[in-house]
């Protein structure tokens, strides 16, 4: 069987920056060959790329996940049917949810609130296509003569079932209650780490109050004082892609392509969201090395296992992950198909070894035709 893995790893400085805390509010870290290294979360990471696929890719190849489900059903339901009133629209979309398998409770409200329509039991991530012909259902069945029987025959849980987003595609889906609607994620994101130790550091901040006016003998103190933990870092970030995992889960090779390079392209240059008012630490990587594979996927993160140190830290990190790169492919036989690299500056000129040198919106396209190409011969 043809495997085509896609393997992004980046280098990438960030300044004093807060991108993704923990329960206290400070950055969260692991310990990584024995020293303590920043990190963001996958899940951190993630989100951001989902959001920059809002700029790449039309709202009719992304879904939505929420618990909200009957109250989105009905908006679509309504939107179809103008004459609906949102009471039957509401009745509608929780008849043809509950037809389709999804167990729906009362939400939480506060003291002295009316109670809402239904929500699922767990965020629940559905394509914009799978909600519509939802929709579509529930408005049919609601102008039957008998609505229980048009959505018994109409088995509306197969709909659940196909016409994938392509972010549910990558991302996958797990329903708890519900597991042959899972779907495998195609995309495997890691954790982001440090190449070097990482000490905490706190900003201490006072803000003014406006409105006092020290001439006039009013108190000139501070209104308010306080901390905000930070840390700078060079991160090293990694994610991966399985192209027939993805073709499996799409159906459609045209929209496996446009995939794989929205999500070259938004996991590359998207940034956790975190204090970005505080720090305005938005970076782009340093370097971006892709690699196409047809034995398995390959996590450079041994390459800082032993944390750089010293001054440079850029430079050493590039120079250690070629090594690192070209020794893993000699011993294990992985070496790349193809491979490309993107990076700025003579910091990162060790990293031309692994690849062909590209510019940032010339690597998805160079990704996406190498993919197509290999899905192609595969048929």
């Amino acid at each position: 069987m043809t495997r085509t893995i896609i393997d992004i790893n980046i280098l990438q400085t960030v300044p004093p920056s807060n991108l993704n805390r923990d329960d206290t509010g400070s950055p969260k870290t692991a310990v990584y060959g024995g020293a303590r290294r920043a990190r963001v979360s996958s899940q951190a990471w993630k989100r951001a790329t989902r959001l920059g696929f809002e700029e790449r890719l039309d709202q009719t190849d992304l879904g939505m996940r929420t618990k909200r489900l009957v109250e989105e059903v009905a908006r679509r339901a309504r939107r179809l049917e103008g004459e609906l009133s949102e009471e039957d629209a509401i009745r509608a979309a929780t008849a043809v949810l509950e037809a389709a398998g999804v167990k729906l409770k009362a939400p939480r409200v506060k003291k002295g609130e009316a109670a809402g329509p239904g929500e699922s039991e767990f965020l629940f991530f559905l394509s914009s296509s799978q909600l519509d012909r939802i929709a579509r259902l529930a408005v049919d069945a609601e102008r039957s003569e008998d609505p229980k029987a048009a959505l018994k025959a109409a088995a509306p849980k197969k709909i659940l079932a196909e016409d994938h987003s392509i972010d549910i595609a990558l991302f996958g889906r797990m329903v708890a209650n519900l597991t042959d609607l899972n779907v495998d994620a195609a995309a495997q994101v890691a954790h982001a780490l440090s190449v070097h130790a990482v000490d905490e550091e706190f900003d201490y901040f006072t803000a003014v109050d406006d409105a006092k006016d020290s001439t006039a003998g009013d108190d000139a103190g501070a209104a308010m004082i306080g901390t905000v933990a930070y840390n700078s870092s060079t991160l090293y970030r990694y994610a991966t892609v399985n192209a027939e995992r993805l073709l499996a889960n799409l159906g459609d090779a045209q929209a496996t392509r446009r995939a794989i390079e929205a999500f070259v392209q938004s996991f590359a240059a998207s940034m956790p969201s975190g204090k970005q008012n505080t720090f305005a630490n938005r970076t782009l990587p340093d370097a971006i090395v892709v690699t196409l594979r047809d034995s398995q996927s390959v996590n450079l993160v041994g390459a800082f296992e032993e944390p750089v140190v010293g001054d440079a830290r850029l430079r050493r990190a590039a120079e250690a992950l070629a090594e690192h790169a070209t020794e893993v492919d000699a011993n294990f036989g992985t070496t790349p198909m193809k491979s490309w690299v993107v990076r700025v500056g003579a910091a990162t000129e060790a990293l031309d070894v692994l690849g062909e040198r590209v510019t940032f919106p010339e690597l998805a396209d160079a990704v996406g035709e190498a993919v197509a190409e290999r899905l192609m011969a595969a048929r």
